[in-house]
């Protein structure tokens, strides 16, 4: 078993040293969002961190939820720390400063409250590790983006996970890095085909059925654009499962949707066959979008489109072929499959063979091991004690 430690990159069919930089170069927010715990994302972020560092510009790192700590608290396997430079803006909860091991100066307050402390902005004086623990607020995140340029970063980046899509939408970050690996699934076929299916909803196409000033403009729910081109918003005392059921809009040729589209709500336009064939339903982004690959396929088939206001831009996709559980996956297989199923660089997360990371693994897989053998034993305990009851 090798973990998030002992990872670092190569790109397969390329040069081996094949750089993150020239992939993230053009934007200047970026999110870096995981599949699942353990998928390679603070090795990414340590890499984007040094490459980026190198070119002598001034980061701004946050992150929606805890990270940078040594241990994880889920599968008890080491974790890198994150790893800043003399000059990194970092926004984090008050709490997490004593676990950083940086001089730092703090420079801003936010006023934005977390579970552990308000968020405050500290400018790193010395390089070393830190812990991150910002809000998960969009706005917020949005707000902290605009606060680091002002304070003299170049770029923003932020750390997040795929359960809070937001993370990635054009509103926070210009560009997102998709993590995923081993430790998403023992499947390797769920673990492509799911990251496929998500790369597939952030990176949906624009429309333009309608104008920024009408979502703007929107206060309700939903818009609709008829077959005539006229605009016609879902009523207040409406739902638009309800509106999707109506004769009256029968002749609808779009729906935007202002807030997260679900399979429930998706329903009545399932159920009613070739209806709404060559209708788009379209979302502010791709992050809105809270459904099932079965959900996207059974539109398909209804001749259904989805489309986004605003498109999401995924830079790149990691893969890591090595799980916190104990097992692997080929590491060319993965890499050359995922690389046929998506439109987008995929680089591979590999075992960084270094003593003290081995040191880590061979720890690591003693934890499991008592792990498991205890879980083994509390199993047969349960069987040997119904067999004395019979």
């Amino acid at each position: 078993m090798i973990n998030d430690s002992c990872a670092v990159f190569f790109c397969a069919q390329q040069e081996e040293n094949m750089l993150l930089l020239p992939l993230i170069e053009p934007y200047r927010s970026l999110s870096i969002i995981g599949m699942c715990k353990n998928a390679g994302k603070t090795t990414v972020l340590n890499r984007i961190l040094s490459e980026m560092q190198e070119t002598g510009k001034t980061l701004g790192l946050t992150s929606i939820g805890r990270d940078g700590e040594s241990v994880d608290v889920v599968t008890q396997t080491h974790k890198p720390g994150i790893y800043v430079r003399e000059g990194t803006l970092i926004a984090t909860a008050v709490e997490m400063l004593k676990y950083c091991d940086i001089s730092r100066e703090i420079v801003e307050t936010t006023g934005f409250p977390t579970p552990l402390g308000e968020v405050v902005l500290v400018r790193a004086r010395s390089d070393g590790n830190v812990q991150l623990a910002g809000p998960s607020i969009t706005a917020q995140l949005a707000k902290l983006a605009g606060t680091f340029f002002s304070l003299g970063a170049d770029v923003a980046i932020v750390d997040g996970a795929l359960s809070r899509k937001t993370l990635c939408a054009p509103a926070v970050s210009e560009a997102t890095v998709l993590c995923t690996g081993a430790s998403y699934s023992r499947d390797i076929d769920t673990v492509i085909e799911d990251t496929a299916f998500a790369t597939t909803l952030l990176t949906l196409p624009e429309q333009s059925d309608f104008s920024e000033e009408e979502r703007a403009a929107c206060t309700g729910k939903a818009l609709f654009r008829m077959e005539d081109g006229s605009l016609c918003p879902l009523p207040q005392d409406l739902t638009l499962s309800d509106a999707l059921r109506s004769p009256a809009y029968a002749c609808v040729r779009a729906v935007y949707v202002s807030g997260a589209v679900t399979d429930a709500l998706l329903k009545p336009v399932l159920t009613a066959g070739k209806r709404f064939e060559g209708l788009i339903l379209s979302v502010e982004d791709g992050s809105k979008l809270l459904i099932r690959r079965g959900t996207y396929d059974k539109l398909a088939l209804c001749g259904i489109s989805l489309a986004v206001a605003r498109a999401t831009r995924v830079a790149a996709i990691t893969v890591n072929p090595f799980s916190a559980y104990g097992f692997n996956f080929d590491k060319d297989e993965l890499l050359s499959r995922m690389q046929a199923r998506v439109n987008v660089p995929v680089l591979n997360v590999l075992e960084d063979v270094r003593v003290e990371d081995m040191a880590w693994h061979a720890e690591d897989m003693r934890r499991i091991a008592a792990r498991e053998e205890a879980e083994r034993n509390t199993d047969c305990s349960h069987c040997c004690g119904n067999e004395e009851l019979i």
